[in-house]
């Protein structure tokens, strides 16, 4: 053994010293210009999708924002190495899409929008047109707190779109506490979700009032709560329940009084709001329920509900609806029709709130799974009702 170490030594050395040197990838002509290497937004708005890769022997583009919808797409080399493929005409949104290099998934190493996730496999293309763009109108800030959680014992970070003028205001702010999906972290909200374009656009058309739109990281990481150690078919039994409990106390404990330390805010139920996407929805459900005198706005995307994990204490407070009309100015549902990741659990829950008589509004996106087409649009309707 210990020669075969020695051996592996002398050779991993004489790799280090250059003797035997590993050839460095080539590089893309000089005489390229940039746009013929990357992917692009055609001015017709379409997108040519671009991958320098001479050595490969195969290369796709894969659209679609589930695996459910994935699209495969061939490409065509050129005599320089570059792989393209030009889509259709397409319509003004943010699309996903990654390559996949002789069986190998990469992102786009040639762009600049990779999707946020906790393991980054997929880019973003966005396609101007719609909500979703930046603006010529009045912008809001974002700023990143970093904090101390006593719930959790450990360093945390979250986001906080703040209005355009805030800083002349004299009256305080209500507030928007908005939970992102699973895999995904607090940026998504902002870079997939668009959120700050989607607040400075609505807020220039007069559609929502100002407020601040707080971005908590849905994943605790808390000790014994990671959700990379747990296999998905235990996820909703050994990870969700933990992990939501763990959130909720951070929100209560830490977020809420952070927020109102740092800012002029209201703090009564009526100018308080909580929604979420996926694991953020089963978050809002959460927290929701167990502390309804604190929120009087609630909306659930997609979300993993107390159908599939429960949660004695939501049940219970289900069981006392009037109690929840009372309170709650807004209850909104919101699922794709074709979701097979959390459409049981919303049905679920509708059926559930209907029996009791629990009032709500349910939106289902016809054609749509779990997927950013569906939260978006959701999260535009939603910030429309708040606080009015």
């Amino acid at each position: 053994m210990s020669g075969t170490l020695s051996s592996l030594a002398l050779i991993l050395g004489l790799y280090a010293t250059g003797v035997f040197a590993l050839p460095l990838p080539a590089k893309p002509p000089e005489s390229m210009a940039l746009r013929n290497v990357v992917s692009q937004v055609n001015d017709d708005n379409t997108i040519t999708w671009r991958l320098w890769a001479p050595a490969a022997k195969a290369v796709e583009v894969v659209t679609g924002g589930t695996p459910e919808s994935y699209v495969s797409h061939p490409m065509t080399k050129d005599a320089n190495g570059v792989w393209s493929f030009t889509s259709e005409v397409m319509k003004p949104n943010l699309y996903e899409y990654f390559f996949n290099v002789d069986g190998f998934r990469t992102i786009d190493t040639g762009s600049g929008m990779p999707k946020p996730q906790r393991q980054v496999n997929t880019s973003l293309i966005l396609v101007p047109g719609s909500l979703l763009d930046v603006r010529n109108v009045p912008h809001g800030e974002i700023h990143t707190l970093s904090y101390y959680s006593e719930a959790l014992k450990r360093e945390r970070q979250l986001h906080v779109w703040v209005p355009p003028g805030a800083e002349k205001r004299s009256a305080p702010l209500p507030v928007l506490y908005f939970y992102h999906g699973f895999g995904d972290t607090a940026w998504s909200a902002l870079t997939q979700g668009r959120v700050p374009q989607i607040m400075d656009n609505l807020l220039a058309e007069k559609k929502i009032v100002p407020m601040l739109v707080v971005i908590p990281d849905t994943e605790t990481d808390a000790e014994g709560i990671i959700p990379e150690d747990v296999p998905p078919a235990e996820r909703r039994k050994a990870f969700y329940p933990r992990n939501a409990l763990a959130a909720d106390k951070e929100l209560t404990q830490d977020i809420i009084p952070l927020i109102a330390s740092r800012y002029a805010v209201k703090n009564d139920a009526d100018s308080r709001a909580l929604a979420g996407l996926s694991q953020g929805g089963y978050q809002t459900l959460v927290s929701g329920m167990r502390h309804l005198d604190s929120f009087a706005w609630l909306g659930i995307f997609s979300g993993v509900t107390t159908e599939s994990v429960p949660d004695f204490r939501v049940t219970a407070r289900l069981d006392k609806p009037e109690g929840i009309n009372n309170q709650l100015h807004n209850f909104t549902l919101v699922a794709g029709e074709k979701d097979i990741v959390t459409g049981r659990d919303m049905v679920g829950l509708k059926a559930q709130l209907d029996r009791k008589g629990i009032r709500h509004d349910w939106q289902s996106y016809p054609g749509l799974g779990h997927e950013m087409d569906v939260w978006r649009p959701a999260y535009i309707d939603f910030v429309q009702k708040l606080f009015r």
